[in-house]
Formats: C-alpha cells, structure tokens, sequence
C-alpha cells in the first residue's frame, strides 16, 4: 500500500549505518509536521540511496514524501515504520499555483444568476 503525504521538513536525525547478511546499510530517520488544521508530527525512515537524496533538503522545507507502512513482530512486541520510497522538494509553488486556480465565490454567483430568494 502506497501512501503520500506533504508537510514540512522538521529535523533530520543522525543517520545510522551497520552490515547484515546482504552487505552494508545506511538509513536517515526524518520529521515531517503536516499543516492540516492540527498539525502532525511523522517520522519517516529513508534506507540506501534515498539517505543521501535528503541531503539536498534543509529544516523548513516542504516535502512531498511517498511511503509505505510496515509493520515487524519482535519479542511479541510490534514497530511500524514509515518507509520514504520517494521525496520531492519543493513543491510549496505548486501548491500556491493550485490554489490560485481554485474558483472563487463569483464563479459560484455571478449577477447574470437569478437572485430570487425562497425566504
């Protein structure tokens, strides 16, 4: 399942790196703080190559990440992670440009419109 979500980058946390049986690995955690009505804090895991494409972005900007949730079994306790499989920057103009060409209210009554009132 294959999930998105856009906010603000809030922290980048050190980056971790060790050797399991399929060679070395390298994962960045990172915090993403959402601007819905009441905002929400995600921390969102990038493994491989996706560790060092955080590198181009800084603490304030917004990110468009997509992601994945898993969910792992140890000692009869279970750690879900939001695994980033792509993260796009930038895209504050693109939201600016959306709500641009959202209808404004005289879309909706314009004065050619009737304007008999039931009540």
């Amino acid at each position: 399942m294959a999930l998105e979500l856009e906010g603000r980058l809030v922290k980048v946390l050190p980056q971790q790196t060790g050797a399991g049986k399929n060679g070395t690995w390298v994962k960045q955690d990172f915090v993403v703080e959402t601007s819905d009505q009441y905002p929400k804090k995600i921390c969102f895991s990038a493994w491989g190559d996706k560790a060092a494409d955080l590198s181009r972005y800084k603490t304030g900007d917004v990110l468009k990440v997509a992601f994945n949730l898993e969910s792992r079994e140890y000692n009869e306790k279970w750690y879900t992670e939001a695994r980033a499989w792509k993260i796009d920057g930038n895209v504050a103009g693109e939201t600016q440009k959306a709500s641009a060409s959202a209808p404004t209210e005289s879309t909706f009554f314009s004065d050619e419109e009737d304007n008999d009132l039931p009540f």
